[in-house]
C-alpha cells in the first residue's frame, strides 16, 4: 500500500486496505460513515483521513472483554 502523505485511494484499494467487501465501502459512502469525495463518477478517500477515521471509530466504541 502506498505510505505517502496525502495518498488517494480508490473504492477497491481501500476495500482491500480495510478488509471488507465492496458492497460494504459503498453502504458505509452512501450513508456518509465515511469520509470520502465523488469525482465525476469515481469515488476517492484520502489514507490520512480513512486512518483518522478508523482511530475515531475505534476510540468510541469501547473494546468488550466479554465472548472471546
Amino acid at each position: 500500500m502506498d505510505e505517502k502523505p496525502g495518498a488517494v485511494l480508490t473504492i477497491e484499494e481501500l476495500a482491500a486496505y480495510l478488509k471488507i467487501p465492496k458492497s460494504t465501502l459503498y453502504k458505509l459512502v452512501r450513508e456518509g460513515k465515511i469520509p470520502s469525495q465523488k469525482i465525476g463518477r469515481h469515488w476517492r478517500f484520502r489514507k490520512g483521513a480513512i486512518d483518522h477515521w478508523l482511530e475515531e471509530t475505534r476510540a468510541a466504541k469501547p473494546v468488550s472483554g466479554g465472548d472471546r
